[in-house]
């Protein structure tokens, strides 16, 4: 199984390297960093990943994964990543979008129609590209997998091995990385957290949320002048 997984800067550390630690494990499997370039990409809280392939080099993924972040809004609006995103998301057997991911491939036209996930704070923001939001964690529709926010990539990840490879392949790797989530308070959702927090953090996402609406409508439109 060849993996692709794609590195923009800006993006979110975590949602590429949980899943890769999973999908790093699984028996057979080549996991590739696929970027524009072979140059270090800063993510968003400053570590850098090294890419081992670029979108010219990289070989036709069979597993395709797109982690989330900032830097995913500039991707929406950069034809080369778009045309990357459609490609691959076309040719691959199964498509991960993991965060705000998710608005990457609806950018490219991918999940028109279908059902998908991402960070609590954008997943409405599907819906401006045909896309049927889901609250869910976790989101299977067909070939294509989306999860939630950041940690969950993890958890997807783990069903991904399942699905693809077989539940005790999913297990052993679970136990490998001693993935037993045990958070020291309830919450992490707006539904299981105290309001104030929530009612916090969107106020604290206000600039950059109207300026991630802005650049989805332009991706929207740039979709719905491509499709004719």
């Amino acid at each position: 199984m060849q993996v692709n997984i794609v590195l923009v800067p800006d993006m979110v550390q975590l949602d590429a390297t949980g899943p890769y630690e999973v999908l790093a494990r699984t028996p057979g499997w080549s996991v590739d960093f696929v970027a524009a370039s072979l140059e270090p990409v800063r993510t968003e809280r400053g570590l850098t990943i090294l890419p081992t392939r670029t979108r010219d080099t990289a070989s036709p993924s069979e597993l395709f994964v797109v982690p989330g972040g900032s830097g995913i809004d500039r991707a929406m609006l950069d034809p080369d990543w778009i045309a990357y995103a459609r490609r691959e998301a076309e040719r691959a057997r199964f498509v991960f979008g993991i965060c705000t991911g998710s608005l990457l491939l609806a950018a490219s036209g991918a999940l028109e129609g279908r059902r998908a996930g991402g960070h609590w704070l954008s997943r409405h923001l599907l819906a401006r590209f045909g896309v049927v939001p889901s609250e869910e964690r976790m989101t299977i529709d067909g070939k294509f997998y989306t999860s939630g926010g950041v940690t969950s990539g993890i958890d997807m990840a783990l069903r991904l091995v399942a699905d693809l490879v077989d539940e005790t392949t999913a297990r052993k790797i679970q136990l490998q990385i001693e993935y037993d989530p045990a958070p020291p308070f309830t919450g992490g959702t707006p539904a299981t957290s105290p309001p104030e927090i929530t009612a916090a953090l969107r106020e604290g996402a206000r600039e950059r949320s109207a300026r991630r609406e802005r650049m989805v409508a332009e991706a929207a439109a740039r979709l719905r002048r491509s499709d004719g």
